[in-house]
């Protein structure tokens, strides 16, 4: 699978995907100080549950996130990385943490703007 780089200003909390990470001295920066990688998480260990869950239904992953959508704590995005391809589903607060994709072996990623990233793989 390609893997997801994700880096994440510990400032303002800006998050940024990488296409080709820097090599340099003092890596990619935000507020004068150099941005953290970001891994993802895979076991849900709390009563908050953030690991996407996913079903096959004909040709599609339906996936969801059983997570509270409240307007400080809700999950930003669920993403879907197969060998050649990228798809994000942007999610607001107060509304379901459901995103549908076809059908094809990759990883999803949620991103929730309190506890990170997280993913599961799917054959």
């Amino acid at each position: 699978m390609k893997e997801l780089i994700l880096k994440k200003c510990n400032s303002c909390g800006a998050l940024v995907k990488v296409i080709n990470d820097c090599n340099c001295k003092f890596g990619i920066m935000c507020c004068d100080a150099e941005m953290v990688s970001i891994k993802a998480n895979s076991v849900d260990a709390s009563f908050e549950k953030h690991v996407p869950q996913f079903n096959v239904v004909d040709d599609k992953l339906i996936v969801t996130v059983n997570h509270v959508m409240d307007e400080d704590h809700f999950i930003e995005w669920i993403m879907f990385v197969t060998l050649d391809k990228e798809e994000t589903v942007y999610l607001k607060p107060n509304t379901n943490a459901t995103a549908e994709f076809p059908y094809h072996k990759g990883i999803l990623y949620a991103y929730c703007n309190k506890h990170g990233l997280w993913s599961k793989e799917v054959l």
